[in-house]
């Protein structure tokens, strides 16, 4: 398997001339121009990502795992829900499990990190500690722990372009993770930890209030008072946990795959963010499942430039948000590869000389 290095290195930008192509070919379909909007946009980017435009083969991978600064009182749940959710997924009991077997999206669900002793059947095991280490007091990874965090993701992308898989998400479960998320996304965009930081599982506005504190004091611990972003594998060090970490190294390995990747919620679209700022090109395979509740999706959103397919004021997590988009993203393919052109139709084309009347 490679290394970080080495699929940071091999990263490619999608082909333009394939973008290209397929934007000239949506042009000759039988419809005004541009009259299918972003479905347009999203079918020349898949078709830049794969050069093809065959149908897509789906997959969801949920990561979990616990994080120490819950003991800071920053949630409205126990540490235990993560253990008892991540039971919930493999008895096929979440909307995560509804909705891939809607959309025929095959779902994994690895532990990197639950608080928990878990040997239950078809649960992938790539524990590297039972949570991360409490960020207010102390970094929550060591240098090596991350790096293991990283090799799970990476090991979960292998998976996936060995099972032929085209389109991929990556959804979280940490109580917890929100605030590892809303820390990250202050030290990406620059965003006072205020403006990023939100509501999470449903905590009162005193828990928030008290929240915004523990991440500023957090980052004040590691990072000061930073005119620049850190590097990112500082920033998973630090304050990223383990689902978020393993979630940035499947995303640089699906990009190095070639794979066409939807963000999920605020804390997978952080690890994507991450993932961009270790490997630029990364950007170019993305593509926003939706964008949440949570004001710090919305910044990370807009920092990496990207146009959510859904918004339906969701904050669950899971993959959910990206699930439901995957169905639109096969319409936009199909439109693509199906629908007839003017010429093979026998339909006039709108007259493009400029005159008025």
């Amino acid at each position: 398997m490679p290394t970080l290095n080495q699929y940071r290195e091999s990263i490619l930008p999608p082909d333009e001339p394939s973008r290209l192509l397929a934007r000239a070919r949506l042009d000759t379909l039988t419809k005004p121009l541009g009259s299918l909007g972003q479905l347009e946009d999203l079918a020349a980017q898949i078709l830049a990502i794969r050069e093809h435009s065959a149908p897509l083969n789906k997959a969801v991978y949920v990561f979990a795992a616990d994080h120490g600064v819950t003991a800071e009182g920053v949630s409205a749940y126990p540490s235990a829900v993560t253990e008892q959710m991540v039971l919930n997924f493999l008895a096929e009991g979440a909307a995560i499990n509804v909705l891939a077997r809607l959309h025929n999206a095959a779902l994994h669900v690895i532990d990197v990190g639950v608080d928990a002793d878990l040997n239950t059947p078809n649960l992938i095991q790539s524990k590297v500690r039972r949570a991360s280490r409490n960020m207010r007091r102390e970094p929550a990874l060591s240098p090596e722990e991350l790096d293991q965090a990283l090799a799970a993701g990476f090991r979960m992308a292998e998976h996936a372009h060995s099972e032929g898989r085209t389109l991929v998400a990556a959804g979280e479960m940490g109580i917890g993770n929100t605030t590892s998320a809303s820390a990250i996304t202050a030290l990406l965009t620059g965003l006072p930890p205020a403006t990023v930081t939100g509501l999470g599982t449903g905590i009162s506005a005193s828990t928030l209030a008290h929240k915004t504190r523990i991440i500023e004091e957090t980052l004040a611990l590691h990072f000061g008072t930073p005119k620049t972003p850190p590097p990112a594998r500082e920033i998973l060090r630090c304050v990223g946990g383990l689902e978020i970490a393993a979630i940035t190294g499947f995303v640089l390995a699906a990009a190095h795959h070639r794979m066409v990747i939807v963000c999920d919620g605020f804390i997978a679209t952080a690890a994507a963010a991450l993932a961009v700022g270790i490997a630029p090109n990364v950007s170019g395979y993305l593509i926003a499942g939706h964008r949440s509740q949570e004001p710090g999706h919305r910044a990370l959103l807009n920092h990496l430039h990207l146009e959510p397919v859904l918004q339906l004021n969701m904050r669950l997590g899971e993959g959910t948000g990206a699930v439901l988009a995957m169905p639109i993203l096969d319409s936009a393919l199909a439109l693509y590869r199906e629908m007839a052109t003017f010429t093979s139709a026998g339909v006039s084309q709108a007259e493009t000389t400029g005159a008025t009347t």
